[in-house]
This record gives structure tokens, sequence and C-alpha cells, in this order.
């Protein structure tokens, strides 16, 4: 998995690739934190977990990335090292086990589906700058010959 940083305006943007979701979900939301911070620690933090529910995939990843954003918030720190488990329709594992996740008992209307962890560093223990939000303005989220490729752009 991979991902750069691209111009976009007065925004920053987040171009990933990944042989799988999980791949490049994880890629995007660590090109997320290389945006907010040049120096990221390779140590200290601990990591935390969390779900994220959407009714298709570009919202899943829109979702997952804001989710981020609030835990910086909520916690006060930089989310690195991120891992993601992605589940929907036709998902599956390298093994070609069937990843699906159907419908969410909870609201009826969710069937894409994605655990989440991250590495939380301590806002104060980097110079991090600010950055407000993931927008859907030229999402693209699809599938290559090689795995997937993921173009997000975030406001500043």
């Amino acid at each position: 998995m991979s991902f750069s940083l691209r111009d976009h305006t007065a925004d920053v943007a987040v171009e990933a690739s990944g042989e799988s979701l999980d791949a490049v979900f994880g890629a995007v939301a660590d090109g997320m934190a290389a945006a907010m911070c040049d120096e990221i620690p390779a140590e200290g933090g601990e990591r935390f977990e969390f779900t994220v529910a959407a009714e298709g995939r570009e919202a899943l990843l829109f979702d997952y990335l804001d989710e981020l954003i609030y835990e910086r918030d909520v916690r006060g720190v930089l989310p690195v090292d991120n891992e993601a488990a992605v589940r929907g329709p036709g998902v599956r594992d390298s093994d070609g086990t069937d990843r699906g996740a159907g419908t969410d008992a909870g609201d009826g209307n969710a069937a894409w589906h994605l655990s989440g962890s991250a590495r939380g560093v301590p806002l104060d223990a980097v110079e991090a700058r600010d950055l407000k939000a993931v927008t859907y303005s030229e999402m693209d989220l699809s599938e290559t010959a090689d795995g997937w490729h993921a173009y997000v752009v975030f406001d500043v």
C-alpha cells in the first residue's frame, strides 16, 4: 500500500493504492496523517479501535476518515499506523472467502462495515497542522488491475 499527497487548490488531496480495500483505506488514512504532520514518531501513543457503517463503499471511506478526524479532536491525538478491515457486498479475503456484510441489524440500511484501529500519537508531541474535514469533491474509490485506487480531497 502506498499514498502520495497532491496539491489541490486551497485544499490537500491524498492519492493511494493498495492490493485490497483494507490496504487502500489504511493508506488513505496514513496519507491524511501525513497531510497533518511532516514527522510522525515511530513510537508512542496507544492504539484505539472503532467501527464504522455506511450504505456504500465511498460513503464508508468518507465516514472512516471523518471518524479519524473526530477521534483526533476528542482524544487529542494524531491517528497513525492505521489499519482497516472492510466488509461489504462482493468483498473477499485473499483466500477467496466472502466477507460480505449483509444488512446492519441496527438500522437496516448499512451494507458496508469497517473495523479500524490506529495508534494515537498525542498532539502535544508533534507539530500538527489543522485538517478540517474530508470531502466528497473528486473522491474516487475504484478497483484496478493491481488492486484498488483512492483519491480523497481534504479541506484545510
